[in-house]
């Protein structure tokens, strides 16, 4: 009779056999004796790290104990043999699955015209899903765990300093075959995925169909934004516009705010044929067409809501996740995957990082310093204030028009992707090699960056392109998912073990990209910022890390109580999302802001989508400030950036030494921003 234990996801996990203790007690003395002290360790180790994930449907005793005899690699000429193996092995499986993954995605995430039912199916399938469980199926996953280290966080950060590469890589190895997941738990988790980022993709606001009671129309023609990133864009362009800025701000402000609380109409959602009214929410037949082709003939004119789909689509995701719960036994919650496996910095520090940059007095000098610029208290949108970023000689129509010149079709910046790299200041040998191997995709989505997993395939980057041309803010995000790219070139194709490939967490990539995104206007061939310019983007920096830092907690703050209270429906986790926001909100932004209970830290996309990603983002703020230390200092930034790529995934604090010569913390942020603070203010006074 198979042994089980019954999980609260609903799955069944057997049961690990009963004789496996006095079986492994059995080999460490036989096998044990022909070996040396270092391989009666790796021995003990390696039949412990099996026996952890080894069920009844394995084998009995017999066949454990052949297994073992079998594939334990005794000496070192048997171990590297084996490592080489897997290496390149797992460069071509992976790397190729990646490319079949990439590739049924297409459809949904490229431009390419409508989505239809079938698509969609082939956008939720992983073809990876299957991968680890075959191994474990076939045993290769426990000749793996036999014969390399699998460590804990605690472990790698108490050792991690002392270890060579190749230790990193063996580690990094095994970690791989940390969880024996089901394939239909890992379906599962990629449709959920899948789904709601094909929600997110489609969710455009019409602008020039937004009007006010009088029916007045604040934004032009054709003017299609996504949420979040494009109507967060489009507020902050607006602080450059003295005529009507303030009031688009405002009415964006309440659009956000319609789609956190789903008191938007359904029907508005990339909708060019009818008009709203965010404030009264009403909704009627557009007045004006800017839209190509008719109405549908079907189209109903309701001022319905949307039926808490937001909600849904995190709750999926939600549950997915949880359903890997009981295979992950060294770390049994997403939350904790997500902290002690991706980020690998403990959640306890990621939040007192956060409430550290929440809690400095710098905050309430630059909010009265912004308040000085805008003539006017703070209202809530200015969380985005980004008053600070001189728009220089161009505004943002004349930077719209240079890029349309520039940038018609996505291909014309793959074709000048070796000049921006030049510009950045690789080398021109270095900026052909990157370019080589990137490759620009028209997105239908704000845009986005996706890695090769093996060195004979290209990165690539997907950036919105609209049909009149790459606007600025396109080719601000081009440019940033450009820095994942170069960041993802150099951490694979220039790594020297295939298992150390990447960055030690999503904030790091996100941290490099900050860092070509900052020059976004020296690549349009724009002058070089000034001292006080550097200064005042300082003070950009840290605003605009005060503000995710808030987002980042409302995200861990929901995965909480989404773990604390798994049964909730969408209207429950609506009811709580709001009110987690609000008491963030409370906390760390009202004093400033003289209001309470805003609701639109909630309001980034990524919460719905990404699996508790966004508290990278305040860490990659951080990070990025002690990168640009490390390259000012330096002076060069193409040979810098390069070198901290290479360094590889290995843990936050050991990389980040090695890069910048100080582990991951706010304090250079905190510097640079006291620094700059001074120099502005002393400008001013003069």
């Amino acid at each position: 009779m198979l042994l089980t234990a019954q999980t609260p996801a609903g799955h069944c996990q057997p049961a690990a056999p009963g004789w496996l203790p006095e079986t492994t007690a059995k080999l460490e003395g036989q096998i044990g004796a022909a070996l040396d002290a270092n391989g009666r360790a790796r021995l003990v180790r390696g039949l412990r790290q099996v026996a952890r994930f080894w069920r009844q449907s394995d084998g009995d005793a017999a066949a454990f104990e052949a297994f073992v005899r079998r594939h334990f690699a005794g000496d070192q000429a048997a171990l590297d043999t084996l490592f080489n193996r897997l290496e390149s092995n797992f460069e071509q499986l992976f790397g190729h699955l990646n490319k079949v993954s990439l590739e049924l995605k297409a459809q949904a995430e490229l431009d390419r015209g409508p989505i239809l039912p079938f698509d969609e199916i082939f956008a939720g399938y992983d073809p990876a899903a299957h991968v680890t469980a075959d191994f474990f199926d076939n045993g290769l996953a426990f000749v793996v765990l036999l014969n390399f280290p699998l460590k804990t966080l605690d472990e790698c950060l108490a050792a991690g300093g002392k270890w060579s590469r190749r230790q990193w890589a063996e580690v990094r190895l095994a970690q791989r075959f940390s969880k024996r997941v089901p394939a239909e738990v890992n379906l599962a988790i990629a449709r959920a995925g899948a789904e709601a980022d094909q929600y997110i993709a489609e969710y455009n606001i019409w602008m020039h169909h937004l009007v006010d009671a009088q029916g007045q129309r604040l934004f032009p023609p054709k003017l299609r934004l996504i949420s979040h990133w494009n109507l967060r864009d489009e507020l902050k362009a607006n602080y450059a516009n003295p005529k009507d800025g303030l009031a688009k701000q405002r009415l964006i402000q309440q659009v956000m705010e319609r789609i956190v609380t789903q008191t938007i109409p359904a029907v508005v959602i990339n909708n060019p044929h009818v008009d709203w009214d965010p404030v009264a929410n009403t909704v009627k037949p557009a007045a004006s067409v800017d839209a190509e082709g008719p109405a549908p003939a079907n189209l109903s004119i309701s001022d319905a809501p949307e039926p808490d789909t937001r909600y849904q689509k995190l709750l999926n995701c939600f549950l997915a996740a949880k359903a890997m719960d009981p295979y992950s036994p060294l770390t049994p919650t997403m939350i904790a995957r997500r902290f002690e496996e991706d980020r690998q910095i403990p959640e306890r520090r990621v939040k007192e990082m956060l409430e550290q940059v929440l809690a400095s007095p710098l905050r309430a000098q630059i909010a009265k310093l912004i308040e000085q610029r805008l003539g006017r208290p703070l209202e809530p949108f200015d969380i985005w204030y980004n008053g600070f970023v001189s728009p220089g000689q161009y505004t943002e129509a004349q930077l719209d028009e240079v890029v349309r010149r520039k940038y018609p079709a996505a291909e014309a910046y793959e074709k000048d992707m070796p000049n921006l790299l030049r510009r950045l200041g690789f080398s021109s040998e270095r900026a052909k090699f990157l370019a080589e191997h990137i490759q620009v995709d028209a997105s239908r989505g704000s845009g986005h960056a996706w890695g090769a997993a093996m060195r004979a395939e290209k990165a690539h980057l997907r950036t919105r392109v609209e049909k009149g041309g790459m606007n600025y803010k396109g080719f601000n995000i081009a440019v940033h998912e450009n820095g994942h790219n170069v960041e993802q070139v150099c951490s694979l194709n220039l790594i020297d073990y295939y298992s150390l490939a990447g960055v030690p967490n999503n904030a790091f990539t996100e941290a490099l990209a900050f860092v070509f995104q900052a020059r976004d206007r020296e690549l349009l061939g724009l002058a070089k910022p000034s001292a006080q310019a550097e200064a005042l983007k300082t003070l950009n920096d840290f605003w605009a890390t005060c503000e995710i830092a808030g987002v980042g907690l409302v995200d861990m703050a929901v995965w909480h109580w989404m773990y604390d209270r798994p049964n909730a429906t969408p209207a429950e986790l609506k009811a709580a999302t709001l009110q987690i926001g609000k008491d963030v909100w409370n906390q760390h932004y009202a004093r400033l802001f003289q209001r309470r209970d805003v609701v639109l830290l909630p309001v980034y996309s990524h919460l719905i989508q990404n699996f508790l990603y966004l508290p990278d983002y305040p860490i990659g703020h951080l990070i990025s400030a002690q990168i640009e230390e490390r390259i000012k200092r330096a002076g060069n930034l193409g040979v810098e950036f390069e070198r901290m790529a290479r360094t590889g995934n290995v843990t936050p604090d050991l990389w980040m030494q090695q890069a910048a010569g100080a582990p991951v913390g706010p304090e250079a942020l905190l510097t640079a921003t006291r620094s700059a603070l001074e120099e502005v203010v002393a400008h001013t006074a003069k």
